[in-house]
């Protein structure tokens, strides 16, 4: 059995990411399941298990570095990259407001991990989320965070009931009397939100972004003490939430609703309407690199342009949250702050007051597939396909998948989401589209080479059932790779690669390790036709010469003579040279 800590260290924050994103990876669904405030867009989960996947990341980036040059991470390097990685990726009001508290708690425990300094970052994180709300409602994850700071005996030290309580007499509390504090006091808040924000009383359901603060700290719990803690029996929809006795929740909901956000003080501002009504038509997010007083500015126009506005960050680097009518506004704005870059827009579920599945008769099947850039996209629309494209490094929310296959306008919708990292993200707009009478089978491909290969084999005319497993079978049956350009000096399962070397990852691993791309793709075909194969796909990316493509072929010709080689231009896409080999 590993050694419990004694303190937030290194390995223990490490820890600590890995069991939260592992906690919301599992709750997800339920956490998605309703969405009453302020948007009812089913995201609510998602957002929050994408922005700790980022901070994860982050963290085991650090850690990674450390390995090569065989020394230990300090703490404060590791909590600055969950924080840091929490901040670039941050997904809505749920995943921004999340990344302020992992920042406000990070500023503290890169001091020290013990319990005195968690009591004063889960203070310091609470208060500076409710400073920045320019109107703060109850009954939101700012009530939980609260209630954990607060239930953990916070700054002044003097613990709030439960363990925490009896431990403040006589002698300061150890860390895992904190942790349990904080979890039981957030528990026991987000059992009381329905009773503080009308919109979730009507439909019986607790706070989602507070039930994911909940999963967070759960997971805090499980890392300086070993053992999760219990949950109680869960309740659906519209049924009335369990109440508190002793500190203890049972049968608490499992949905609940966006939370608004806010930012670090005079970093931001926030306000969402309370009673969860018609807002703005699309969601819009961003990073930006700009100075201070152009944040200040670029504050200003965009709370005039919409609402649920979050601009937290610093230090040159901000992460921007709005809901507008005009995403173009939006997005000029942050262009004459800085300079914006990961822009995603996302489109709600409505227009103009009408739901968007009723203009007109609905087919009988169709399919929605995310591509990596617009060649594909092209070839997809072609091929009769909904697609969804994934810009580098602005990979699609469920929101955007779910206004795909209301778009789409079918009885029956296969869904092909072409990435291993969008899994969770599918799944939950498969479940919101079932919710509202659409049959999703969700295939799981994770290259758009699969995709393809699905699609190639798509018949509208036969069963569903019968055309989802042909279409699996065909994804299944192709093998994918991609050149990628590396980063920075990093570990590979092919040894250790420098900044600007190119990579050929094979099924997601890395595989080859090269000086250019020719040599490297040709080294990586010879590698996945070696296993045999009948065709070769080949998508190049947008500054790839057709040369490349010509060389290409010809190799696989020479060498391979009863192998096939088709080749697709997949425009502005994240990999310079997609394969895939049937």
């Amino acid at each position: 059995m590993p050694q419990l800590p004694d303190d937030l260290n290194a390995v223990a924050v490490r820890t600590w990411c890995s069991l939260a994103l592992e906690a919301l990876g599992r709750e997800r669904a339920e956490i998605d399941a309703i969405n009453v405030y302020p948007i009812a867009d089913g995201d609510t989960g998602t957002n929050l298990y994408l922005t700790v996947e980022s901070a994860h990341a982050a963290v085991e980036a650090v850690f990674a570095a450390h390995e090569t040059r065989a020394t230990a991470p300090a703490t404060a390097d590791v909590v600055r990259a969950m924080a840091h990685g929490a901040l670039i990726g941050a997904r809505g009001n749920s995943g921004t407001i999340l990344a302020q508290l992992l920042r406000g708690m990070a500023g503290v425990l890169a001091d020290g991990g013990d319990a005195a300094h968690l009591r004063l970052a889960l203070t310091r994180a609470a208060d500076a989320a409710r400073r920045a709300v320019a109107h703060p409602v109850e009954g939101t994850v700012l009530t939980v965070a609260a209630a954990a700071a607060e239930a953990a005996g916070g700054e002044a030290g003097e613990a709030a009931g439960g363990e925490a309580g009896e431990a403040a007499v006589g002698e300061e509390p150890d860390l895992r009397t904190v942790v349990h504090a904080a979890y039981a006091g957030a528990l026991a808040a987000l059992a009381k939100t329905p009773e503080q924000l009308a919109v979730l009383g009507r439909a019986g359901v607790v706070d989602a972004g507070g039930r994911g603060l909940v999963a967070v700290l759960g997971a805090l719990v499980e890392t300086v003490t070993g053992q999760a803690p219990a949950r109680g029996p869960r309740t659906g929809p519209g049924r009335t939430p369990a109440p508190v006795d002793g500190g203890s929740v049972v049968g608490l909901p499992v949905g609940g609703a966006p939370v608004e956000g806010g930012a670090l003080p005079g970093e931001g501002v926030l306000d969402c309407p309370e009673d969860g009504g018609a807002g703005p038509a699309f969601e819009v997010i961003y990073l930006l690199e700009a100075r201070d007083e152009q944040v200040a500015r670029l504050r200003t126009r965009l709370d005039a342009l919409g609402d649920s506005l979050v601009v937290v960050g610093g230090d040159g680097l901000w992460h921007v949250h709005v809901h507008v009518d005009d995403a173009g506004a939006a997005v000029e704005a942050g262009v004459e702050a800085g300079r914006p870059y990961r822009i995603r827009i996302t489109h709600f579920a409505t227009e103009s007051g009408h739901d968007l599945r009723v203009q007109a008769e609905p087919t009988q099947r169709a399919v929605v597939v995310v591509v990596p850039g617009d060649g594909l996209a092209g070839l997809c629309t072609e091929a009769g396909a909904t697609t969804v494209i994934a810009r580098p490094g602005e990979p699609p929310a469920s929101g955007e998948l779910v206004d795909a296959i209301r778009r789409a306008h079918a009885r029956e919708v296969v869904l092909l989401p072409n990435d291993a990292a969008l899994r969770h993200t599918a799944a939950a707009a498969a479940e919101q589209a079932r919710t509202e009478g659409v049959r999703v089978a969700l295939v799981p491909t994770r290259a758009a080479v699969q995709g393809i290969a699905a699609l190639a084999v798509h018949e509208p005319d036969r069963g569903f059932d019968e055309d989802v497993v042909a279409m699996t079978a065909a994804a299944g049956a192709t093998r994918y790779a991609e050149l990628a350009v590396a980063e920075r000096q990093s570990w590979t399962m092919a040894g250790i690669c420098q900044a600007g070397d190119i990579l050929g990852l094979i099924d997601g691993d890395v595989a080859v390790i090269g000086a250019d791309v020719p040599a490297t793709a040709r080294t990586v075909l010879d590698r996945m036709l070696a296993a045999g194969g009948e065709l070769v796909t080949l998508v190049l990316g947008e500054d790839v010469p057709d040369a490349l493509a010509d060389a290409l072929e010809e190799h696989v010709r020479d060498g391979y003579l009863a192998v096939d080689t088709v080749v697709y231009r997949g425009g502005h896409q994240r990999a310079p040279l997609l394969i895939g080999v049937e």
